[in-house]
């Protein structure tokens, strides 16, 4: 049968948002696998079946002997913990690598979303550490995600020009996409859903972001810009599908299962056809956005204002959420390290 994933993969790049290499290879090949803190720690922390140990304990201590030894030059201004975090998610994304065709995206320490310095030391770290580990990977395929933050969009700009391909990520409104294609992101990353839906229960978004996602791609295009849109943070198979024509949508192993076994000819909609009608609003019509991006304080200004401080007030909520996350993984890792 022709699946719904079947079909979404002859309208858009289908990309697995997991760090779990079972969902890769079982549903795979994708053509990105992006993650972040919270994908990390809950890869990480998952327990081994009938046994008193996480899955992944024996990769814990190798990243941990690693950080002590044949990697410790590269330790740099981290903490012991924050640098074992790193060697573990990059380990993972090694072992999703051989069912990927495109890149393995990282995200940096949120806890840096206000430094651009510091941001881009951890994105070479993070480089440095596929280097050492996988010589024989192509360090081109790795993609740094980043947070849309001021800070953070001044560090994509830094790491681009240097042959870093960057992700902007946590983006909820056009001055963010705007700054991101300015600063030649390689990609932007739209939350179709504020990040707090997937850790309160019954909580709904209601200012869903698939008009964002349709007029970034519209402005990108028209505008002839490099950088490409990759929709994430979904909660139901019927958002994936109505994402059908976007260039890249992000995928949790839920929903993959879910649109890997619907068969398409029971699903009701019309495939592409949201995307197809192109954006409601072309706001760049109206709004300077060349200069905006120039100017610091006026964007600020700006991305305060959007939404009376819906856009700003979801980026916060979400990068509380992932320094949680980091904070979490790096308890995981003392406890480890003895």
């Amino acid at each position: 049968m022709t699946t719904l994933l079947d079909a979404l993969r002859q309208t858009s790049r289908v990309d697995c948002d997991t760090l779990d290499s079972n969902v890769a290879h079982e549903l795979g090949p994708f053509v990105d696998c992006t993650s972040n803190q919270a994908i990390a720690f809950s890869e990480i922390s998952r327990p081994l079946a009938g046994e008193p140990l996480l899955h992944h304990d024996a990769l814990i201590k190798e990243a941990i002997q690693s950080a002590r030894g044949a990697l410790k030059e590269l330790q740099g201004f981290a903490t012991f913990e924050e640098f074992v975090v790193q060697i573990l998610m990059v380990k993972l994304q090694l072992l999703i690598v051989p069912n990927v065709t495109g890149y393995v995206h990282i995200q940096t320490n949120p806890k840096l979303s206000y430094s651009t310095n510091g941001t881009i030391g951890d994105a070479y770290r993070i480089v440095n550490i596929f280097k050492h580990l996988a010589p024989d990977f192509d360090e081109k395929r790795v993609c740094i995600k980043i947070p849309a933050t001021w800070e953070g969009l001044q560090a994509c700009r830094t790491l681009e020009m240097k042959g870093i391909a960057t992700l902007a990520t946590t983006m909820f409104c056009m001055e963010q996409a705007a700054l991101a294609a300015e600063a030649q992101c390689t990609y932007i990353a739209p939350y179709v859903n504020e990040l707090k839906v997937h850790f309160e229960a019954g909580y709904v978004d209601e200012n869903k972001a698939f008009e964002f996602c349709r007029e970034a791609q519209a402005y990108y295009i028209s505008h002839s810009f490099r950088t490409q849109v990759l929709a994430a943070s979904l909660t139901s198979v019927d958002e994936v599908m109505q994402l059908a024509g976007i260039q890249h949508v992000t995928i949790s192993p839920n929903l993959l299962n879910g649109l890997a076994s619907t068969d398409l000819s029971i699903w009701n909609g019309k495939l592409g056809d949201y995307f197809a009608q192109g954006p409601a609003e072309k706001s760049w019509e109206t709004k300077d956005y060349n200069a905006l991006v120039r100017d610091e304080s006026s964007w600020r200004m700006a991305f305060t204002r959007s939404g009376f401080g819906t856009s700003e007030g979801k980026i916060i909520q979400a990068i509380n959420y992932f320094a949680d996350f980091q904070d979490k993984l790096e308890e995981l890792v003392t406890q480890h390290a003895g």
